[in-house]
């Protein structure tokens, strides 16, 4: 090594850091969901949300369009985001209990396909998994989430209205709730 360059502090010194690092972000995001107002129901058009196509797993382009007079819910989300990863088998419950009445999830995967398509295997999703990658999150951003954290959901109604948005996980009873209104 050359006494000339700058010392790097070791790994050891550095993931200390990244730990703190990763923590505030997380207590940014719980602050922001408990503190921070949602967007109130039908405040957002859902014309920008159902006009964007995105690969699905195997690559080929989906339009959310193709599910406008669903009651229609949309899911960013990560493979390895944990409160993500703890609500979808409710999401695929959910689909295969109310799909045929009309309520159909779509999740947009922050992500690349290979881990999505792993993860979807292992839970046995029965919706379309799309793959938005990193620009997922500037999309979820104009929909409402504002500190731009997983898991965010927007519900739009058969109608086209938005119903929902929400960041962070979505429990069992607000889906309940959904169909009950809108199916």
């Amino acid at each position: 090594m050359n006494d000339d360059s700058p010392a790097r502090p070791s790994l050891r010194v550095r993931w200390p850091i990244y730990v703190i690092a990763a923590l505030l972000a997380l207590a940014l995001g719980v602050f922001a969901f408990r503190h921070l107002p949602a967007p109130a129901p039908g405040s957002r058009d859902s014309g920008p949300l159902l006009a964007v196509s995105l690969p699905d797993v195997d690559g080929h382009p989906q339009s959310l369009a193709q599910w406008r007079g669903r009651l229609l819910v949309v899911n960013f989300w990560a493979t390895w985001c944990a409160p993500c990863r703890e609500e979808m088998p409710m999401f695929v419950a959910a689909q295969a209990a109310h799909g045929a009445k009309g309520l159909q999830f779509v999740g947009i995967a922050v992500d690349d396909a290979v881990k999505v398509r792993q993860f979807a295997k292992e839970i046995g999703l029965n919706y379309p998994a799309l793959i938005g990658g990193y620009g997922a999150m500037e999309l979820s951003k104009t929909l409402g989430n504002s500190v731009m954290a997983l898991p965010f959901t927007i519900v739009i109604d058969p109608k086209g209205g938005v119903v929902l948005t929400q960041l962070g996980p979505v429990q069992p009873a607000q889906i309940e709730r959904l169909v009950a209104d809108f199916l």
